[in-house]
């Protein structure tokens, strides 16, 4: 047993100095200094700018409004009877030339009467003859020779001009005059029963067929130009007197897929009170053009004066810009005059600012950059 206790006391002190060892060696290595780490350089972000060029922005005002015909024509019938004639079918769509009968009602009873009232009226300047030859010899040659080419077949001509006071009175005595004017009002009722297209044009609108009974009063249909159109737009009161009649406009239609001339022809000096907007016409021609096509205008209201234009995407708060000074963004304050769709018309920089081209994102006032060679 005593032989076994110096042994147990060695293996424990060995014990002790490993340990001991180990613990020493620890802190040792632990009070080894860490190698630093090198923040890599911070590299500036490169921007694209533009020189700021002041001058005259013009402005321009967007508008729109419905294609319309400015020569129509609504067709009534001042006549009664039965629709038995047009050049073409009377129907929507259909052409005529300048002078074709658009509509022709039988007027078989008016032209009777018509010569009727002819036949009344020769036979009057007839019985009168004998009383002209002799008491008044000198005009009676005028008078015979009006009822000589008398024609009941054809145009009423204009009585002989009277130049004694005397004629005068025997003439109106005997109601010569007063029957000469029924016989030339049914002559203008005649002409009545015939519509003529008055231009080369088309018919929108019929509301009668061939072979019915037209009453007088009645719409007949709609006749149309369709090479002479028209734009009425509605524009803002403020812009109006910045418009000038003769100008030149932009149009195009609602997908931007084509674009036309226009000129404004006329603008209406009445304000709507409700909308507090005026209506100005624009004349317009072009292949594809029909009526009742919707339109876009770009109206040239005025110009701003020493002013320029950048994108709305450039704004900061809506009255700042990124000017760049010497690599280094600077917030400037400007002075934003008119809003379009995609820009904004604005004043407070100077001639030869730099100032960003494309938004930064991140950008802040003082920030480090490089300009991009462009």
């Amino acid at each position: 047993m005593k032989t076994n206790t110096p042994r147990k006391i060695i293996i424990s002190l060995v014990g002790i100095l490993v340990i001991a060892g180990g613990y020493f060696g620890m802190q040792k290595l632990g009070s080894r200094e860490k190698p630093q780490r090198t923040k890599p350089p911070l590299e500036k972000p490169t921007v694209f700018t533009q020189t700021v060029k002041n001058g005259s922005v013009p402005i321009t005002v967007l508008a729109n409004g419905i294609i319309q015909a400015q020569e129509r024509i609504e067709l009534y019938s001042e006549v009664q009877g039965i629709f038995e004639y047009s050049s073409q079918s009377f129907r929507p769509g259909v052409a005529y030339a300048e002078g074709d009968i658009l509509i022709q009602i039988n007027s078989n009873e008016t032209r009777a009467n018509l010569r009727a009232q002819k036949s009344q009226l020769y036979n009057q300047i007839v019985a009168i003859l004998p009383e002209l030859k002799f008491d008044y010899p000198s005009v009676y040659e005028k008078w015979s020779k009006y009822t000589t080419n008398f024609d009941v077949n054809k145009t009423l001509s204009p009585l002989p001009q009277i130049t004694d006071e005397k004629e005068k009175l025997f003439i109106a005595g005997n109601n010569i005059n007063a029957t000469w004017y029924t016989v030339k009002n049914v002559e203008e009722l005649l002409r009545k029963y015939a519509i003529y297209a008055p231009y080369n044009g088309v018919l929108t609108v019929t509301e009668v067929d061939k072979g019915a009974l037209v009453r007088a009063g009645q719409k007949l249909g709609e006749f149309i130009n369709p090479n002479n159109l028209e734009l009425s737009i509605a524009v803002n009161a403020g812009y109006i007197d910045f418009l000038k009649v003769g100008s030149s406009v932009t149009l195009y239609t609602v997908d931007k897929s084509k674009t036309y001339r226009g000129t404004i022809s006329r603008i209406n000096s009445l304000i709507d009170p409700a909308t507090q907007t005026a209506q100005a016409y624009i004349s317009v021609s072009g292949k594809g053009l029909k009526e009742g096509m919707y339109l876009d205008a770009d109206l040239r209201a005025k110009d701003i004066k020493s002013a320029y234009e950048i994108s709305r995407k450039l704004l900061v708060q809506n009255n700042y810009v990124y000017k760049v000074i010497d690599s280094t963004i600077v917030l400037t304050e400007i002075e934003p005059v008119y809003f379009k769709e995609s820009t904004v018309v604005i004043k407070g920089l100077n001639d030869g600012d730099q100032i960003l081209s494309k938004s930064l994102p991140g950008a802040y006032d003082g920030m480090k950059v490089k300009k991009a060679k462009q």
